[in-house]
């Protein structure tokens, strides 16, 4: 809750956030998908859960702001989490904790083709794609963003992760949003226990 003066009346006015709103996993990656902007502009940090099963993973579009998800595999063909918007913009305290270009790893969001023909033409673009690359010198970079353009990725960029253990700007990320880490760790606990995942895949 934020408090201020209004400056006319000197009255006091109280400014209410709204809540967050946690949802399903997936439903963060669709509006993600939907997001009207460039794709190559997401940055994410993923790693390993902080005392839990699981994984975390934010990511972030300056024109966008950002998302935290926290994902667990149920078995190994199904994965379940939560996630919520956690900030409307990257300001400047924001922006560090976040990889640039020169982070070595990759990510992308993808969507599936939306008929047959789609999906015919998206594949011939994709030979045509790697082949000029066989052909030609080229950077990681450049395969990668033109494998995205291919495949019309809506959303691929730079990200830090780590599969053993957690980045540290995963710790600073969960400090700075400290409120929606402890939610969005209830309610995936809630689904791990659930689940029963504790007690081995199912």
């Amino acid at each position: 809750m934020n408090v201020g003066v209004g400056t006319d009346s000197l009255r006091w006015v109280v400014l209410v956030a709204p809540p967050m709103r946690v949802r399903d996993w997936q439903d963060i990656l669709d509006d993600v998908a939907d997001e009207s902007t460039d794709a190559e502009g997401w940055r994410g940090v993923a790693g390993q859960r902080r005392g839990g099963v699981g994984e975390d993973l934010y990511i972030g579009h300056p024109a966008v702001g950002v998302y935290h998800l926290k994902t667990y595999a149920k078995n190994p063909y199904d994965v379940r989490g939560v996630g919520a918007r956690v900030a409307r913009r990257i300001d400047e305290d924001l922006d560090p904790l976040l990889p640039g270009e020169e982070t070595p790893g990759r990510f992308a969001v993808r969507s599936p083709p939306e008929s047959e023909d789609a999906a015919e033409t998206m594949a011939t673009r994709l030979e045509e794609t790697v082949r000029v690359h066989a052909e030609a010198p080229t950077t990681p970079d450049d395969f990668f963003e033109d494998v995205m353009d291919a495949v019309e990725s809506p959303a691929y960029g730079p990200m830090d992760f780590d599969g053993y253990g957690r980045p540290e700007e995963l710790d600073d990320l969960a400090g700075t949003f400290e409120e929606a880490e402890e939610l969005l760790t209830g309610e995936l606990d809630d689904l791990i226990d659930e689940d029963e995942v504790g007690r081995g895949f199912h």
